[in-house]
């Protein structure tokens, strides 16, 4: 952070925001696309157009494409798809603002899964943090409405996929060209929702100009922008600062679908949402305090 080329922290955390801005209006969008289109089209018409303009970015590096980064990219891009299928139908049976506290629960996923493959040691905050995440959860299942339906548990679903793709990130990638990784993972994502169209049954279905327009929206901003902008700034910050600023994706979620979708939640509903982003946040603000603390001792021990 302090090396010349670096850019400075405000920049860094401006465009990690403006990520989070995107990808919490993919909720909105993906909202109103599968009003009309079927899900895993939707996704496979999104991640055709995403892979199309990453083979125009690549195009003068698809001489570096080797099996190893092919094999990397593939293995990660399985979790992308899966994340992105489960997003698509959990968004279409649940509301976005619901989907967007639910998909926040991937902060506590990781730990279980590093634990469960890697017997890495969870933790008493992590444990907390998920006793607090079921609370919320029982919560939104007696809270009247549709209780916690088959949208909320593909949602959370989700959340778990979402922290599959993170874990794979680390353990599997290695020093692997960026942009051709994304650009397998996009051509791996469009083959699992291919095959998903041609496997599950298509509802009859409408091309309308709103749903084109969510098409193209998820595919240029959420998928090509916001990973790119991921890829050149969060490396400046340590990957609980990360989660941190993420963990704003459902406050865009909940204020796109209270202002513009007219979207409502009870009483026990607010609560419970409360609760599950409480229970992701606690864990990183808990991570943070300790590596402030850790900066501060070496800081010190240096002076």
């Amino acid at each position: 952070m302090t090396s010349p080329t670096a850019p400075a922290m405000n920049r860094v955390y401006f465009f990690l925001v403006l990520t989070t801005f995107f990808w919490g209006g993919s909720f909105l969008f993906t909202k109103i696309g599968v009003a009309t289109i079927p899900p895993q089209l939707f996704v496979l018409t999104r991640f055709i157009l995403a892979t199309v303009i990453m083979l125009v970015v690549c195009s003068r590096r698809l001489g570096r494409l080797d099996s190893g980064t092919l094999f990397r990219g593939m293995a990660v891009g399985a979790a992308l798809g899966l994340t992105n299928l489960s997003f698509v139908f959990g968004i279409q049976g649940t509301s976005i603002s619901r989907a967007g506290i639910l998909n926040n629960l991937f902060v506590l996923f990781i730990p279980v899964i590093t634990k469960i493959v890697w017997r890495d040691r969870i933790g008493r905050v992590n444990m907390a943090g998920i006793a607090l995440a079921v609370t919320g959860i029982v919560l939104l299942a007696t809270g009247g409405g549709s209780g916690f339906n088959r949208g909320d548990l593909l949602s959370t679903f989700c959340a778990f996929m979402i922290a599959c793709h993170i874990v794979s990130v680390s353990k599997v990638l290695k020093d692997d060209d960026v942009f051709l990784i994304t650009l397998v993972q996009f051509a791996t994502v469009t083959l699992i929702a291919g095959a998903a169209t041609l496997l599950l049954p298509l509802r009859a279905f409408s091309v309308t100009t709103p749903a084109v327009m969510s098409i193209i929206y998820c595919a240029v901003f959420p998928t090509v922008f916001c990973f790119t902008l991921q890829n050149m700034y969060q490396r400046y910050v340590t990957p609980t600062r990360a989660g941190l600023i993420y963990t704003l994706d459902p406050v865009w979620s909940l204020i796109a679908g209270f202002s513009i979708l007219g979207e409502r939640l009870n009483s026990r509903e607010w609560l419970g949402c409360g609760i599950i982003f409480l229970a992701a946040l606690l864990p990183l603000l808990f991570r943070l305090s300790l590596e402030s603390r850790l900066i501060n001792f070496y800081v010190n021990r240096k002076g």
